[in-house]
């Protein structure tokens, strides 16, 4: 029985389509090593073009001095120096529990007479610390000891490698590398893309990203770049051990937007348990400023770059992180951004609000 013009071209449209699917399929299949430098390279190429196009400027308008500078720089500030700290930590895991151990004090000292003091939770605070005080070392010791071990082991397995890290960072450098060199070509095929599948709304949201990627990295990065600096600035000067590791940490904390809180409030109750009451009031003043600095720098930077809603941009950041890791703070608010201008450009075209106010910021 002979098909009808129209059951053939569904049985074409059809094959075409699971082809083309097919297809994609197999080209993230085949790329999805090298996706995630790829994605780190498009948040720094875009984060970072402004710069290069200072550069470029600079050196006479050359393009190929201007990438040779700005890839120098990736490996420079970022690579290198992160590389280095990753596989020494890497290496010196097996003996860092037992370097934590050796920093508690021979005998804990009694809670200060001003915590008691402290309205609302002074008497409980007290009441703790004597607890504490009371179980001994080796007694808080054995009931930490198997704790540090499973972070470290977590952190080690999500980790992986350092010799896998460093291939992914090359990579990132190297991808960036080649955006930047033809950077207006990737925009452009970028941008028809976008038209091709949704017209002038496709390229705004194309637009949008940007701006979030932008915002994203002068809010969040820049913020608790800035903020894990300070902070570990305070535990280096108040004489905490491993300042450089815990300003890491309180870096991803800062990323993750919890703060640095759960790196530096252990650090001040250490300092006042060993009795350097002194350093730990400086301690604890500095972390208080080092602390809520970001609720009026995160704001100021986001809005400099992407008039986007705070709290999407937060819902954004930490939703992403959960879902996507680490690569998630910059995915998480462009996806957001960009399905909520696709939603905004939704309602305003219905006639019945064209007349109306825009929508309310958050």
């Amino acid at each position: 029985m002979e098909l009808g013009r129209g059951e053939r071209d569904l049985t074409r449209v059809t094959l075409a389509v699971a082809l083309i699917a097919l297809l994609t399929a197999t080209s993230f299949w085949i790329l999805q090593p090298f996706l995630p430098s790829a994605i780190w390279a498009v948040m720094v190429v875009v984060s970072t073009w402004p710069v290069m196009l200072w550069v470029e400027g600079w050196l006479w308008c050359k393009r190929s001095l201007a990438v040779l500078v700005m890839t120098l720089v990736l490996l420079l500030v970022f690579i290198v120096p992160l590389s280095i700290a990753l596989s020494a930590m890497l290496e010196n895991a097996d003996g860092l529990i037992g370097k934590l151990q050796s920093l508690t004090p021979a005998s804990p000292l009694p809670p200060p007479a001003w915590l008691e003091t402290l309205p609302l939770v002074g008497p409980e605070a007290t009441r703790l610390w004597q607890a504490i005080a009371a179980m001994g070392v080796e007694e808080i010791s054995a009931k930490v000891t198997p704790y540090s071990g499973t972070v470290i082991r977590w952190l080690l397995a999500r980790a992986g490698g350092a010799g896998l890290m460093f291939a992914q960072f090359l990579l990132t450098v190297i991808f960036a590398a080649i955006m930047y060199a033809t950077g207006e070509r990737w925009a452009a095929g970028v941008i028809g893309l976008a038209r091709r599948l949704a017209g002038d709304s496709g390229e705004s949201s194309v637009r949008l990203a940007g701006h979030a990627i932008r915002g994203v990295a002068l809010g969040v990065v820049l913020t608790a770049i800035l903020q894990s600096i300070a902070a570990g600035i305070g535990l280096a000067v108040c004489g905490v051990p491993y300042a450089v590791v815990l300003t890491v940490a309180m870096f991803v904390l800062a990323i993750a937007q919890i703060g640095p809180a759960p790196v530096l409030v252990p650090a001040v109750i250490w300092m006042y348990w060993t009795g350097d009451t002194t350093w730990a009031t400086v301690l604890l003043l500095w972390s208080l400023v080092a602390g809520s600095f970001d609720n009026f720098l995160r704001p100021i930077l986001i809005k400099r770059s992407a008039d986007l809603p705070l709290l999407l941009v937060f819902l954004g950041v930490l939703g992403g992180l959960l879902a996507f890791g680490l690569i998630g703070i910059f995915v998480g608010p462009v996806v957001l951004a960009v399905a909520f201008t696709l939603l905004q450009a939704w309602i305003r075209s219905d006639p019945a609000t064209v007349q109306q106010q825009p929508i309310t910021r958050v």
